[in-house]
């Protein structure tokens, strides 16, 4: 146990700093402070000593200089079991400083905020960071708290062992001092290289939380990421990995529709299983729901417009995990609050990731995200019939939800609403005829439906089956050798087909 007779506290953000601040002056500690810090414990009418009185320097350089000093670094570092460091600050004069409180300048709000360069440059905190890797380094001797969310515990701590600490947990605080200060250089890094996106490329800079368990019950879980700054959860329980997952893929393909138009999009273990438009929200969400009343059961659902009561009441009906939207009326959330366990989020406007991660066997795979989608005008019609306007408007629909579907998918669309789809198959024949299955089983007419895929046809099977159901326009990258076998069955048969050169796995 290491008893605290000393502090240095020097920290931007100073709420939660008095209860520990009073704590320490009631237990004897001699306490050292700078600038906004020291002004703040004089108001508390606690006895403070300036740093200057111990470097014997002000303040210089508009405040880029304070406690970088011998005196200040050296009562930090030296090694109170050396007899050669006991004799050389006896010798130099340099008081033992035992507890070192930081909080660093706010550097990534900065940046966030839009400030200038020069303003940025100003939060990039020196002594902050320096004060807490010296004590760090010396966590046999020195207690140290690098921000402000240790504030609470450390006097808990304290309160606890009579204003000392054991060695685990300064070896405990050490370690996060380190992470803190891999973070704030990390972030200044990656500014410096102007890499926006960079926080997505090293996620341990990101906010950490614990998961109750991951995939299944038998897996730890850790989310890293500022899920509040893109969310607010107004009711409902804690969010779990599966459904992180989910809310991840709702987010994917509820973007490619315009907000213009009221979308619903029902999603099981990110697959789509019901997606429509409509003239309102509550005719978007019932249109969505026909795809497939069944899977939507326990499902999760994202919109992009407005909740209100008329379509909250038909979501009452529907037992889901979790349902996103941009607002809610108040009466209609009064509503969807009733069931418990229920989440309800309001999503917010934030920067998405370019890039995508995936762990595989000693490595990471990186790779772009897919932020094609292919519209009219990169669609390449290799048939004799030409889809007619509605035909294009249904698959621009129906490739859109391809592309977010597992692979090998099959998707059929008609007005805007996807009435059925073939979910990550090992044939593209079994996809397809999973779809139409589906579709029948939902009461669906086939007659005049579009069929999307993701990746191109090997054989003109796809095709064949598609037009003995009624399906007669058709959507696909092209690029097999084999094309021209499908071209010539779909003109034999009266067939429209466009090729877009783009295919959409999803693994």
């Amino acid at each position: 146990m290491k008893s605290i007779q000393s502090a240095l506290i020097s920290v931007f953000n100073k709420k939660g700093l008095e209860p520990i601040v009073k704590f320490l002056y009631k237990e004897g500690v001699k306490i050292y402070s700078t600038g906004g810090t020291q002004s703040f414990i004089e108001k508390l009418d606690i006895p403070v000593t300036p740093v200057e009185s111990l470097t014997q320097y002000p303040s210089i350089f508009g405040g880029r200089v304070k406690t970088l000093h011998p005196v200040i670094f050296g009562g930090i570092l030296y090694r109170r079991d050396n007899n050669s460091d006991l004799s050389e600050a006896q010798e130099y004069k340099i008081p033992a400083i035992d507890l070192i409180i930081v909080d660093l300048y706010p550097f990534e709000e900065t940046v966030a905020s839009g400030k200038s360069e020069e303003d940025i440059i100003e939060k990039i905190d020196i002594g902050g960071v320096s004060l807490i890797r010296a004590a760090a380094k010396n966590f046999k001797d020195t207690l140290i708290v690098s921000n402000r969310n240790q504030y609470a515990d450390v006097l808990e701590v304290l309160q606890k062992n009579g204003c000392a600490s054991d060695l685990n947990i300064r070896k405990q605080y050490a370690a996060e001092a380190f992470e803190v200060t891999r973070h704030y250089d990390t972030a200044i890094h990656h500014w410096f290289l102007d890499e926006k996106d960079s926080d997505f490329k090293n996620f341990e800079v990101l906010p950490k939380k614990e998961l109750r368990y991951g995939e299944n019950p038998h897996q730890k879980a850790t989310f890293y990421g500022d899920f509040d700054a893109m969310f607010e959860q107004l009711h409902g329980k804690q969010i779990s990995y599966n459904n992180l997952v989910d809310i991840d893929a709702c987010v994917n393909l509820i973007d490619e529709f315009d907000k213009k138009q009221a979308t619903y999009a029902i999603i099981k273990h990110t697959n789509a299983c019901g997606l429509a438009t409509g003239e309102n929200a509550k005719e978007a969400y019932l249109r969505a729901l026909a795809g497939d009343p069944v899977s939507a059961f326990g499902g999760v659902i994202i919109t992009n417009s407005n909740v209100d009561l008329a379509v909250a009441e038909e979501l009452n009906k529907l037992f889901m995990e979790i349902l996103i939207a941009p607002s809610y009326d108040i009466n209609a959330l009064e509503l969807l609050s009733s069931k418990k366990n229920r989440i309800l989020l309001v999503r917010k406007e934030t920067r998405q990731p370019k890039e995508t991660f995936k762990t595989i066997l000693n490595g990471v795979l990186m790779q772009d995200k897919d932020l094609s989608i292919e519209s009219k005008a990169n669609m390449k019609s290799v048939t004799k019939r030409v889809p007619n306007v509605e035909e294009y408007v249904a698959l621009e629909f129906a490739l859109k939800v391809c592309k977010h579907t597992k692979s090998n998918t099959i998707v059929l669309a008609k007005g805007n609403q996807l009435i059925a789809s073939g979910v990550g198959q090992t044939s593209r024949v079994d996809a397809l005829r999973q779809a139409i299955e589906k579709a029948k089983n939902f009461g669906f007419d086939l007659k005049g439906a579009v069929m999307a895929s993701d990746a191109f046809f090997p054989f003109p099977d796809c095709v064949e089956i598609s037009h003995q159901e009624g399906i007669d326009t058709v959507v696909q990258p092209g690029g097999s050798i084999k094309d021209q076998l499908s071209i010539d069955y779909c003109d034999a048969n009266n067939m429209s087909m466009v090729f877009t050169g783009v295919r959409h796995f999803l693994h």
